[in-house]
């Protein structure tokens, strides 16, 4: 990292972004302060890598109505309104309730996109910048992208659409297409470890890291949740039901109801790690016993599983379909 003085862009007091944001940040604000922004943005990468805080700290950049340096100053009528949440022009389309079950909604559906483009096809209320943020986009359902491309192909003046993506395949080739695409990369150890120590994440840094294929994000969230525990709770459910010893009904009905989606990835980024350990020609500290291809076909299905939770499915059956077929994984490769 320079040893030079950053200026420190806070989405609150305290909140500085992560250093490794720095490059995305200071692309966006080159083209707001020579006039070139587009009209809308994605931001893709890995959940905890900063794009969200980066969304957030760009979008009251462009709202605020005495900035400083190109950075929001916390103190003007519009900055005001934002940390109350109240901005009239600032808007946030992301997963709601469903009205007629009381259950919050596992896509965002047209109505919302609807609503959206009805309010930017309005004049600004405070004379400035429309912002909507769209999190996570790549929930949005096929028609909700459908009717969001009209308002990317007509954008009015001074409004900025950004989309928010842990998943950016899943968005249409023609929405991808219509937006300035802003990538987010996992940082240096350096620079991740730093992060961590700075939100008091010390002695187990390292080991969170890599148990977190090297995101701090996640790594923190490891730290925060008693992922770590989780982490070996999963290891130990995989390899029972790999030596036939583990019951997958009740295993299943335990992920369900504790962090289904986390335990998932933490299995697989352990498939992917023995992989990965074999391919250096290392024998892996997690080994179900089973061959590279059964291993790779395992890591595949457990990522496939990740996308499905996200639909209609229920988390326990879908869970338990995935763990059961971990008993017989190997017998007739």
């Amino acid at each position: 990292m320079s040893d030079e003085p950053e200026t420190i862009v806070a989405i609150a007091p305290g909140e500085p972004l992560p250093s490794w944001c720095r490059p995305q940040w200071d692309v966006l604000a080159a083209r707001a302060a020579n006039g070139t922004l587009p009209h809308a943005l994605l931001l893709c990468g890995p959940a905890g890598l900063g794009k969200r805080a980066l969304a957030e700290a760009f979008a009251r950049a462009r709202l605020c109505q005495e900035p400083c340096n190109g950075i929001a100053c916390g103190h003007c009528r519009a900055c005001k309104l934002l940390a109350a949440g109240t901005h009239p022009d600032r808007m946030l389309v992301t997963l709601e309730i469903n009205p007629k079950t009381g259950v919050l909604r596992k896509e965002i559906v047209i109505d919302q996109v609807r609503a959206l483009s009805a309010r930017l096809a309005m004049a600004s209320q405070l004379d400035g910048w429309q912002v909507a943020v769209i999190d996570p986009a790549e929930l949005m359902n096929p028609a909700a992208q459908n009717a969001l491309l009209k308002t990317l192909e007509e954008p009015t003046d001074s409004s900025l659409i950004v989309l928010v993506a842990d998943q950016p395949w899943r968005l249409s080739a023609t929405i991808r297409s219509r937006c300035q695409r802003i990538d987010f990369a996992v940082p240096s150890p350096a620079e991740a470890l730093e992060w961590l120590a700075s939100r008091g994440v010390a002695g187990s840094a390292e080991a969170l890291l890599a148990a977190a294929g090297g995101n701090p994000g996640q790594a923190w969230l490891l730290a925060e949740r008693g992922g770590m525990q989780r982490r070996q709770d999963v290891a130990r459910d995989i390899l029972a039901l790999a030596s036939g010893r583990g019951d997958a009904r009740a295993i299943a009905r335990a992920w369900a109801e504790d962090e289904p989606a986390q335990r998932l990835e933490q299995a697989a980024r352990l498939l992917e790690g023995s992989l990965r350990t074999r391919a250096a020609g290392q024998r892996p500290r997690f080994d179900p016993g089973w061959d590279d291809e059964v291993l790779a076909a395992q890591f595949a299905a457990a990522n496939r599983l990740r996308i499905l939770l996200n639909g209609p499915l229920r988390a326990d059956l879908a869970l338990f379909h995935w763990l059961d077929g971990l008993s017989t994984a190997g017998v007739d490769a």
